[in-house]
């Protein structure tokens, strides 16, 4: 086979290909597929968002998450408690690697700041000593 024919058998095969993955995703979004959710039902938003079913929607959902919470209040304030039990052995462990990790970066800061200020007072010399006396004047007076 030359060159050609390979590259016409090429594009006609990816033509099939195209074809193919389009009928299937044709296929999946037509109503008459099966649902992929056995409980699923088209929901008419016109309805569900006027005035009054919306605000009696939201309170239906707003007394499910609260019950829903409220029956799982003991193992959300356990869990909590772990977390911070948790937290506060990591602490206990790694208390020296912390220290000295804050310590070198407070100084690692405090050169960076030092470098700011001078660059900043460089830039604004005259502006800073222009505030300067005229608060100079103000205290005089």
């Amino acid at each position: 086979m030359d060159l050609e024919k390979l590259k016409k058998l090429r594009e006609e095969n990816f033509l099939k290909h195209k074809k193919k993955k389009r009928e299937y995703y044709l296929k999946s979004k037509t109503k008459d597929s099966p649902a992929k959710y056995k409980d699923f039902k088209e929901i008419d938003y016109s309805e569900e968002l006027n005035e009054e079913n919306f605000l009696k929607n939201m309170k239906l959902i707003a007394k499910k998450q609260k019950t829903h919470i409220d029956d799982r209040k003991d193992q959300i304030i356990k869990k909590i408690e772990d977390y911070k039990k948790q937290k506060k052995d990591y602490y206990k462990e790694n208390k020296k690697e912390r220290l000295n990790y804050d310590k070198a970066y407070r100084e690692r800061k405090k050169e960076e700041l030092k470098e700011y200020r001078k660059e900043y007072y460089k830039k604004n010399k005259e502006k800073i000593l222009a505030k300067q006396r005229e608060k100079r004047k103000q205290n005089k007076e």
